[in-house]
């Protein structure tokens, strides 16, 4: 039974706008359009007018439709997100009948009043939805259309012969080189076995570049001069150089260095209560690239990429769990309509089947940023360049984007070794079902961006659904919080290649089989093929011992994790999948064979000498310069990419992006904490140098590494060997002489510039086919390399996390140093000053001694030991000019710069490795002391000083080549964001962001104080704790910090899923206090809490707990972002919540994450006594925190400006609440929900910024609400 149900409004009249402007500039004249949400549901039978209530009620739909119109839906076949998540909330209603439903948008376009067909939008179809993952139809009977399981097919390569193979590799694009198709041929015609579809696409994916590395692994040839060692082989010479605190390289999906014993948080199982245990935490480190799928599909390509190195980090060892992200992206130029830069050159038509750079730079970002929000994984670091050009008569750019994801996390001691797997064990898929997503990805990764197959790329787009992967994160974490109990044996995350590629991994050792027929499905009429190699994402393959199946599943019960036992491990190494519907054997092979020794690659390549001309800038004026680099989107402002990524999610974050008062995004590094309890930490922080490469391959792999250093010498490192690299390497291999400047550039930083420094590069990847080629319209054929392009992350425990030095200039009478590592060299080839003049250059900068930044870091690190340094920033794109202002903007201070004599434009814009530090004029003379000590005195320059007021000035040699001031610059280096935001978000918002720039009495942050934050509640006396129930439902994250703040406090905080509720648990009724917290409960499929509301409204014993609880006088309850929704959905069971408002989408449409002041009102808030006049910091992290029909007399907190106003514009009322308003309570004050996240703000170090002596000892602003809730407890009691 299909039924349709009318919806509200699907886009905002800002995109309306925004699409009918689409429409019109292909040909739609006069154009109208009306977008609704539609729900298309699918029920066993005709649904009662009760069930029918019910699911408008929880959808906010309304009435049965008519199943005619246009209709943007998921492509037929294919299964949305958002299904998946609403399955979940009509089945805790009770809706038993509904098979299925999606949400669709139903389509009116007119033009001159005339409704327009499907046939009459063919055109202009790519404006009306994203082609890779929809499609627009005029039928919408056939969509949930399932067809019969399809068969499989053998190619009769014992008949055929080689022939066999080829048509298999060409039709299925398997990317098979010759050498391999001879292999399998052998292989075939000596075991007498006609291959199937299942095993030759799974040894595609198994052997693709992708996978296996085969360019990195491969025997070399340079010049006719055979190589003694690998690319690979050379890597590897940095771990055996200096192995001294890595722990795993090389042999797991991440790597592991040595961190810091600490007191870790966990369940204990035995009571289900939090508890801080003696521990100790290593530090995963993972970066990897998405870069064909984003190419293809921005939004989807991103979002999985970050969520597949998520699970790489929790499938190392026997588990782990991801702490911190980073990501980056490098695409051709922008040429945003209305602001297109000069040097942003019209070169060539580009390609229709990909993406555009302006398209996949607002979409990628929200695809990577949604799903590292809905899992609960902060994004702390990154970058963002753009490049296209002629260099050398060649077409150089990014048609083929860079989409890097990375990350580190922590991973116990104990746990760090994956155990041998001994026959019998049970392998384990933990996740979501296969899908006709993402076939052949990892082989369509492994080839250039060509215009040949592009139908197969619609199989290489993946779908994300991080609410589910958080449900696995919850299994794997329960899992690890065991320790030496831990049940888990082995595991891997499920990517590339699907079970084809994970399942091998898992039981290379032993082998295995597998029922086909046991792996969830959520289309029946999947191929065995299709099912074994999809690459259908939020899976893990583990194995487990056959008696700890009954925990494992309990485990997996509570968490709401779909789980599968779907095959034993064999003592054979013979990997058999079995089909019990067909009755056959899509897989039958020798692990050997698939895993064995295919033939090794040769790459015999040649150097090519480069044509470089020399930089003519004899005209180019420094002011003009300045302000052009200031708009270049590797220098520009990336608030952007910033602000709608949660940057303080699992409440360990010590650093993000956002420095000062101003919260400007320069941050060098990103540091966490080990724990709640500790000032240990992590850091990581990125280098690339790309353009470089175009004139000295090896230079700019020398300075990628060297960024990454200086990036990182701001944290309280310690010895530079705690430093571990991962190494990213994208090349054009194949290209003329791109081979051989990667062959150059791996054993220049390999052999010699990594082990002179005494790093090691434990971790890494490879993306080797950088070229794009196309015809345009006119049939002309074009073809783009992008340059060498090596990304480094350096990872490193952190001693001191409150020591961390951040680029802000700060108040008081202090000097700018800068330390020059070229001794002047200032070589400007492959600048942002010769990009943003289409020109390349011949002389490249270079980090020409290893010794001298080593040193350089060594005396860093002393001087932030000794809390001698005010700021640092390191000098990298734009050059000292660049490092300057953005010490200046973010510490809203001016500056008076004069710089050693030379020429002018390359004193100030050479990218040479250096930093600028700030000293206090007291400490200048013992910073400069230990700078000499360490053989670096002829290279500090004494440069200049802050100033009181807003100008910028720099000289060289005493003559004035800039002078500006903030607002000047703050205005053209955030041009680029203000423009993106534009055309991604509410245009309104972007303009009132954009006005604060050129506000020059903005004061910044200041916060007030009507409380001591150290004051602790030791004083009061306790039989035993008072208990307080953290409620969670499944996918929700974000709890863990909450839980620590209560455990702090004095609480005995006792985890509470609603499944416990649901199975008749008491522990909500020994509690005295209720929290309720976190992201993403059902992934927010209903929006603002909805569905997660109706879970319990249609729970009869569900309503009765929480009434039974509210009621109860002694009882406090709090509600904060997921929670607060919920409770002001369940408000008329809440005593003296009435007047609570709803919240509904942020007025900016879209995620938010800002670091705040709020003002604490007067209330009967029980967790606010005492705080009441006081002006705080707070993050705040949400989508939907918009409050709507509020009555002021409930209020509680409000957003306030920098001058103490209530916060009635965008960001600093981020949500658009009514006037400002973001907190509220009931009458009697036991019950109190907010947006706001204070749970992210019980600690100093937790602090985004913090003025000088404010917050100076352990406590943050917001360690006070949680005393207050106890000392209430107490005394209840």
């Amino acid at each position: 039974m299909i039924t349709l149900l009318g919806g509200s409004a699907a886009l905002a009249a800002f995109k309306v706008e925004a699409m009918i402007d689409s429409l019109e500039a292909g040909g739609i004249s006069a154009a109208d359009l009306e977008a609704t949400y539609v729900y298309l549901v699918e029920s066993e039978t005709e649904l009662s007018p009760t069930e029918l209530a019910t699911l408008e009620s929880l959808l906010g739909a309304y009435g049965p439709q008519e199943l005619d119109g246009l209709f943007v839906a998921p492509r037929k076949g294919t299964i949305s997100p958002w299904s998946t998540r609403a399955a979940l909330a009509v089945a805790e209603c009770h809706l038993n009948s509904v098979k299925r439903v999606e949400r669709l948008i139903r389509l009116v376009v007119r033009s001159h009043d005339r409704e327009l067909g499907l046939s009459d939008l063919k055109p202009v179809l790519n404006t009306l939805h994203d082609r890779m993952i929809e499609g627009v139809y005029d039928d919408i009977n056939d969509l949930f259309k399932q067809n019969e399981p399809a068969r499989g097919q053998v190619f009769d390569v014992l008949s055929e012969g080689r022939k066999a193979l080829e048509t298999a590799n060409d039709s299925m694009s398997l990317a098979l080189s010759e050498d391999e198709i001879d292999y399998l041929l052998a292989s075939c015609t000596s075991q007498g076995h006609n291959p199937t579809d299942t095993e030759l696409l799974m040894f595609g994916q198994v052997n693709s570049e992708h996978c296996r590395h085969k360019i990195f692994n491969a025997s070399w040839i340079v010049d006719g001069e055979a190589q003694e060692l690998s690319l690979f082989k050379m890597i590897k010479t940095t771990h055996a150089t200096h192995p001294e605190g890595t722990l795993v390289a090389y042999a797991d999906n991440a790597g592991v260095a040595a961190g810091f014993d600490t007191d870790s948080l966990y369940v204990n199982p035995a009571t289900g209560c939090y508890g801080f245990v003696p521990d100790h935490i290593d530090i995963l480190m993972k970066a990897e690239t998405h870069n064909h799928p984003t190419a293809i599909s921005p939004f989807p390509g991103a979002a999985t990429g970050t969520g597949g190195e998520i699970r790489d980090e929790a499938a190392t060892g026997t588990g782990g769990a991801s702490r911190a992200g980073l990501g980056g992206y490098i695409v051709s130029n922008l040429r945003i309509p209305g602001y297109i830069m000069p040097w942003e050159r019209d070169i060539a038509e580009f390609p229709r089947r990909l993406a555009t750079p302006l398209q996949i730079m607002l979409e990628g970002p929200a695809g990577s940023a949604s799903f590292s929000n809905d899992f609960g994984r902060p994004q702390l670091c990154g970058f963002f360049r753009t490049y296209e050009d002629i260099a050398d008569g060649r077409h150089r750019g990014y048609h083929k984007p860079i989409m890097m994801g990375g990350g580190m996390g922590a991973i116990r001691r104990c746990q760090i070794a994956k155990k041998p797997l001994p026959p019998g064990a049970l392998v384990v898929q933990l996740g979501g079902p296969s899908m006709r997503i993402g076939l052949g990805g990892g082989a369509a990764s492994s080839v250039d961006t060509s215009g040949s197959h592009e139908e197969l790329d619609f199989d290489s787009v993946q779908r994300g659904n991080a609410e589910v992967q958080r449900r696995c994160q919850e299994v794997i974490d329960a899992c690890l919080a065991l320790g030496t109990d831990n049940p888990i044996l082995s595991i891997h995350d499920v990517g590339a290649g699907g079970l084809s590629n994970a399942c091998p991994e898992l039981v290379e050792a032993t082998g295995a089989t597998f029922q086909l027929r046991s792996v969830p499905s959520a289309d029946p009429s999947l191929s065995p093929m299709e099912i074994w190699c999809c690459e259908a994402q939020e899976r893990y393959v583990l194995a487990i011992m056959p008696q700890d199946r009954q925990r494992f599943e309990a485990i997996c019960q509570r968490e709401c994790c779909p789980v599968a036992f779907i095959g034993i491990t064999r003592s054979d190494r013979r990997l058999i999948v079995e089909d019990s519907h067909f009755g056959d054997k899509p897989v039958d092979m020798p692990l050997q064979v698939l895993l064995g020794n295919p033939p090794r690659m040769l790459r015999d390549v040649s150097r090519q000498a480069l044509v470089l001309t020399p930089l003519h800038l004899d005209q180019v004026d420094a002011m003009e310069a300045f302000e052009r680099i200031l708009r270049l989107p590797a220098v520009a402002d990336k608030s952007f990419l910033v602000t709608g990524s949660d940057r303080t999610a699992n409440g360990l974050v010590a650093r993000d992006q956002m420095v000062g008062p101003y919260q400007i995004p320069v941050a060098d590094c990103a540091v966490v904490a080990s724990g709640f309890k500790t000032f240990t930490g992590s850091c990581m922080a990125v280098g690339e140098r790309s353009p470089v490469a175009l004139i000295d391959a090896p230079a700019s792999g020398r300075l990628a590494v060297a960024e990454a250093v200086t990036n990182s010498m701001g944290a309280a490192i310690g010895p530079i060997g705690r430093i571990k690299l991962s190494a990213n390497w994208m090349a054009a291999c194949g290209e003329p002489g791109e081979d051989a400047a990667l062959f150059d550039t791996v054993r220049a930083v390999a052999l010699s510039f990594c082990p002179a420094l005494g790093i090691a590069i434990p971790v890494g990847k490879d993306s080797l086919s950088m070229r794009t080629t196309w015809q345009d319209s006119s049939g002309k054929s074009h073809r783009q390399t992008a340059p060498l392009s090596l990304v480094v992350s350096a990872f490193a425990a952190v001693e001191d996390v409150r020591k961390t030095v951040t680029p802000d200039l700060k108040p008081g009478t202090s000097r700018l140093l800068l330390v020059d590592l070229s001794a002047g060299k200032n070589r400007l080839g492959g600048s942002a000053l010769a990009q943003v003049y289409n020109q390349v250059g011949a002389a490249a900068p270079d980090c020409d001694d290893p010794l001298l930044l080593r040193a350089l870091f060594e005396a860093m690190q002393e001087l932030v030991a000794a809390n001698l340094l005010l700021a640092c920033h390191d000098r990298s794109d734009g050059g000292v000019a660049i490092t300057i202002a953005e010490m200046a903007i973010s510490g809203g201070s001016g500056v008076a710069i004069d710089l050693p004599q030379g020429e002018v434009l390359a004193t100030l814009f050479a990218e040479e490795p250096g930093i600028v530090i700030q000293v206090a004029e007291t400490a200048l003379k013992q910073a400069v002391t230990i700078l000499r000590k360490y053989g670096l005195g002829n290279l500090v320059h004494d440069i200049g000083t802050p100033l009181p007021n807003h100008s910028i000035t720099m000289a060289v040699g005493g003559k004035t080549a800039v002078k500006t001031d903030i607002s000047t610059v703050r205005q053209a280096w955030s041009a680029l964001s203000h423009r993106l935001q534009l055309l991604r978000d509410n245009p309104r918002c972007a303009d009132e962001e954009y006005a604060t720039t050129s506000d020059e009495t903005d004061p910044g942050m200041n916060f007030t104080l009507t409380f001591d934050p150290e004051t602790t509640t030791e004083s009061l006396e306790v039989t035993e704790p008072p208990r307080v129930a953290l409620l969670r439902e499944q996918g929700l994250s974000g709890y863990t910090e909450m839980a620590a703040a209560l455990s702090l406090a004095g609480f005995a905080v006792t985890d509470l899923h609603m499944t416990d509720l649901r199975h008749g648990s008491t522990k909500l009724q020994q509690a005295s206090g209720l929290v309720v917290c976190g992201n993403g409960a059902y992934g927010n499929v209903c929006g603002a809490g909805v569905a997660w509301a109706h879970s319990i409204r249609h729970n009869t014993s569900l309503m009765e707990q929480l009434s039974t609880f509210f009621q109860r006088p002694e009882t406090f309850t709090l509600g904060v972002a997921n929670g607060c929704q919920l409770l002001a959905q369940l408000k008329d069971i809440v005593p003296g919540a009435v007047d609570w408002p709803t919240f509904t989408q942020n007025i900016s449409d879209r995620f938010e994450a800002r670091y705040l002041t709020v003002e604490v009102m007067k209330s009967p808030s029980i967790l606010l006594q005492g705080m009441a006049g006081s002006r705080l910091p707070v993050a705040v992290a949400h989508q939907e925190g918009r409050a709507i029909n509020v009555d002021p007399t409930c209020a509680a907190l409000r957003y306030v400006d920098n001058y103490g106003a209530a916060a009635l514009r965008y960001p600093l009322n981020p949500d658009g609440s009514d006037e400002g308003l973001c907190a509220f309570t009931t009458t009697d004050g036991r019950a109190t929900i907010m947006m706001a996240r204070p749970e992210r703000g019980f600690r100093a170090v937790q602090l985004s910024y913090k003025p000088e002596n404010t917050f100076t000892g352990e406590a943050g602003p917001w360690m006070r609400l949680f005393h207050n809730a106890y000392t209430f407890a107490t005394t209840q009691a």
